[in-house]
């Protein structure tokens, strides 16, 4: 064990960007040349943000969430709330978390009114507010507490409050981190590390997307990259999964989005470590003293991969390879071919914080998957329905294959809905060659989120694109009809705006079939 905790000696270029394996990292690296434009726009943003919270968080009394129903925002409620801190906030509509969140004891409303704000929400020497940036900027109770002398806070700014005083290991990625992050979780709370975790997704087996531990100060946080929210957290060790681009109406070029994840890796603490899947896009910028690792499912180059996949009878086994210890067979408890890769990564980070092969091996074992990824909500000897939050074409294109691997011989049906207006326009051509992967798809109208419609802009574009002969453009409302209508041995809802709600009506026509 000890030949791979941080520290460990050696010496390796990273020049090349499709790097596989590596020893440490040499102590003078330099930047790459000619990223002239991506250098200003990285530029450009730094000198925006905002200065450093100024509040004491010792002294807060009151925490006001502006959107606090959403996934990351509802597990920062949370740690208030776990604190004994007053917690309310405003979200634009109620949902079974928000729902939970005032069953804990959040004061919430659902209406933009500052009228509607307790009295104790209104103290800005003792309050903290935090937003989303999905809430628009004319939010008139954002801007109550902007003109107010409020210290106003985005969720990626308290949450690098919170990584500066843990041992935060946060997993970056255009896809894979909830997952990865997930299992990382589990596996050192299972074990006798323990850990808190804040997380993107709802955990199996915990109903919940936090941990809290009274012993330990190891964090596990998911670390988004949407808005470059990721470049406030402070990691003690740091894994990135993937960098596919993605919210480029954020980055504006695929160049920037991947210039934001190597910033993302210059931020590791010195005595930590930093873990990339093999072959990933980006040049690493680690600090002195951060060791360098990398991980595959399949090259085994890498300084932790997996060998000897077994797949058969809906299992999956594989042994854990790494510098100076295997671990065989490990079984993931949700057998997919994109969890291998997930495991691995996540194997390491526990073995790197002295969690112990038999644990881990249980853990991956008793490990129940994450609310909306690859989830199966229904398995009968006839139909396998499974909900999927994937909405980018890579993330697609997995999640079928993974379909397939499992049964190759059942005809899939996929129903998507796109997620935002400039995501579609961006990767049109990718979504309609990963949704033809599918025997047959069902495409629904975009989900909007944040943004405001763009002309020309709608499904049709996509669909038009798609190979496959069977395929249907429909809206939600249609959509019940054509499911009951349809023969169906395997069907995947995928997308990441309100397809969740259809998936119990769905579930309930298929288990009438």
């Amino acid at each position: 064990m000890k030949n791979i905790i941080p520290g460990r000696s050696g010496k390796s270029t990273h020049a090349e960007k499709n790097f596989t394996h590596v020893e440490g990292h040499p102590r003078t690296w330099a930047p790459p040349q000619n990223r002239t434009a991506t250098d200003r726009t990285e530029q450009q943003y730094r000198q925006n943000r905002k200065s450093p919270p100024k509040m004491n968080m010792n002294s807060l009394r009151t925490v006001y969430f502006v959107g606090i129903g959403g996934i990351g925002m509802s597990a920062l409620a949370r740690y208030f709330l776990s604190k004994g801190i007053r917690t309310g906030g405003y979200d634009r509509t109620p949902s079974e978390l928000t729902g939970q969140l005032a069953d804990e004891g959040a004061d919430i409303h659902y209406v933009d009114d500052t009228a509607l704000i307790a009295s104790e929400f209104k103290q800005p020497a003792h309050t903290l507010v935090i937003y989303t940036p999905a809430v628009p900027e004319t939010h008139s109770e954002l801007h109550f507490f902007r003109t107010n002398g409020f210290e106003v806070l985005k969720r990626s700014q308290a949450l690098g409050l919170i990584t500066k005083s843990a041992r935060a290991l946060c997993i970056a990625g255009t896809h894979g981190k909830t997952t990865t992050s997930a299992m990382t979780a589990h596996l050192l709370k299972q074990s006798h590390v323990d850990c808190n975790a804040f997380l993107g997704g709802i955990i199996k087996g915990y109903n919940s997307n936090i941990m809290f531990s009274g012993t330990s100060d190891l964090t596990v946080v998911e670390a988004d990259e949407y808005d470059r929210s990721f470049h406030h957290l402070s990691p003690f060790m740091a894994v990135i999964t993937s960098a596919d681009p993605d919210h480029l109406d954020i980055y504006g070029s695929p160049e920037a989005y991947r210039q934001s994840f190597e910033t993302f890796t210059s931020l590791v603490r010195p005595g930590g470590a930093l873990i990339v899947k093999s072959g990933i896009d980006i040049v690493p910028r680690p600090q002195s003293g951060v060791q360098l690792y990398s991980y595959s499912s399949t090259d085994e180059k890498a300084d932790f991969h997996a060998r000897n996949i077994r797949i058969g009878n809906g299992e999956i086994l594989f042994d854990f390879a790494a510098p100076s210890i295997e671990i065989s067979d490990v079984r993931p408890g949700v057998p997919v071919m994109i969890n291998i890769e997930n495991a691995v990564a996540a194997i390491a980070l526990a073995l790197l914080n002295g969690v112990r092969p038999d644990e881990i091996r249980n853990g991956m074992e008793s490990f129940d998957g994450v609310a909306r990824r690859f989830d199966f909500r229904l398995k009968t000897p006839d139909t396998v329905f499974i909900d999927d939050y994937a909405h980018h074409p890579e993330e697609i294109s997995n999640c079928i294959r993974s379909i397939r691997a499992l049964y190759p011989q059942r005809k899939i049906t996929g129903i998507f809905q796109p997620h935002l207006y400039t995501r579609t326009r961006d990767f049109a051509d990718s979504f309609a060659a990963s949704l033809s992967l599918l025997d047959e798809l069902i495409l629904l109208d975009i989900y909007p989120a944040r943004e405001e419609p763009i002309p020309g802009i709608t499904s049709q574009i996509i669909f038009d694109r798609v190979s496959i002969p069977q395929k249907t453009l429909c809206t939600k409302q249609q959509l019940p009809g054509i499911i009951a209508a349809g023969r169906r041995e395997a069907v995947l809802t995928i997308g990441a705006g309100d397809i969740d709600r259809l998936v119990d009506p769905i579930k309930q026509i298929l288990e009438r079939k």
